[in-house]
């Protein structure tokens, strides 16, 4: 089986780079070398150990796309950019019929989904690609889905950390506190406390120092009305390899999706965890 083409977009950020990384390293892939990145970065080159990846700025992207499209046919496109660029990406993506795996929060979602659904290509987006931390929004979504108002009357707290560097909200604590909205508590995702200050994150919620720079830290918190029972989930993640290690897992599963033919299709990564 020839390995699957994959241009990683994003670069020289860290969660791009960690991901373009895994993919050199496994034979199931063959990196391309070039990266879409934003108008902000101030260099046309990016070095990843002995590859020199070129990256591509708004204003040049489309002058170049077709030749790399005619140079590395049956790409798939990895999105790790700036939740700023989600919409405006994904529609570059389904100009050019290029699926992808979006990886990058934010943005506007609905209109995100529409644009594949009405296009000829299709795409894995979701909002954490970790897959054991999927397999728990699953247990969620389960219970949500059958258990209506389980915890109608309960309160929630949802705490979550990231580094300083991350521009939004946690979409994973976004998604997962929509199952408890629909478990009966009413909660909005404004109520979410983030963290991003460095010192308190080493010193009140003891992150270890190597991570600072790279972490995802959740707990959501349940409480009785009368203060007897409490329910506590939290998923704490060191590091980014495992966001890396489901994203490429995503990747294998769109490329079978392609080779069928399907087209105007959004999987999420409960559709990988079925279809591995």
């Amino acid at each position: 089986m020839n390995p699957i083409r994959v241009m990683v977009n994003g670069l020289p950020g860290n969660m791009a780079a960690t991901v373009a990384g895994h993919v050199v390293d496994d034979n199931r892939f063959d990196l391309i070398p070039f990266s879409l990145t934003g108008a902000d970065i101030p260099y046309s080159e990016f070095k990843l150990g002995d590859t020199l990846i070129r990256l591509l700025h708004p204003d040049n992207r489309d002058a170049a796309i077709g030749d790399i499209i005619k140079n590395y046919p049956g790409i798939i496109m990895i999105d790790y950019t700036h939740p700023s660029a989600v919409n405006a990406n994904a529609m570059f993506y389904v100009r050019y019929h290029l699926p992808f795996v979006m990886g990058t929060t934010g943005g506007d979602r609905k209109t995100l989904e529409k644009t594949v659904t009405s296009s000829a290509t299709a795409a894995v987006i979701a909002p954490n690609m970790a897959k054991q931390i999927v397999g728990l929004q699953a247990m969620l979504e389960y219970g949500a889905a059958h258990f209506p108002d389980l915890y109608k009357g309960y309160s929630l707290k949802v705490r979550e950390s990231h580094q300083h560097g991350k521009a939004d909200t946690s979409g994973t604590a976004k998604a997962i506190v929509g199952y408890f909205n629909q478990m009966g508590i009413p909660f909005t995702e404004k109520e979410i406390q983030m963290e991003r200050n460095p010192d308190v994150q080493r010193k009140a919620w003891g992150i270890p120092e190597a991570y600072i720079g790279g972490h995802g830290w959740h707990t959501y918190t349940l409480t009785s009305a009368d203060q007897t029972v409490t329910f506590e989930f939290t998923h704490n993640v060191n590091g980014r390899d495992v966001y890396a290690l489901g994203t490429l897992d995503a990747v294998v599963y769109l490329h079978a999706k392609i080779i069928q033919g399907i087209q105007g299709r959004v999987f999420s990564m409960i559709d990988v965890l079925h279809g591995a």
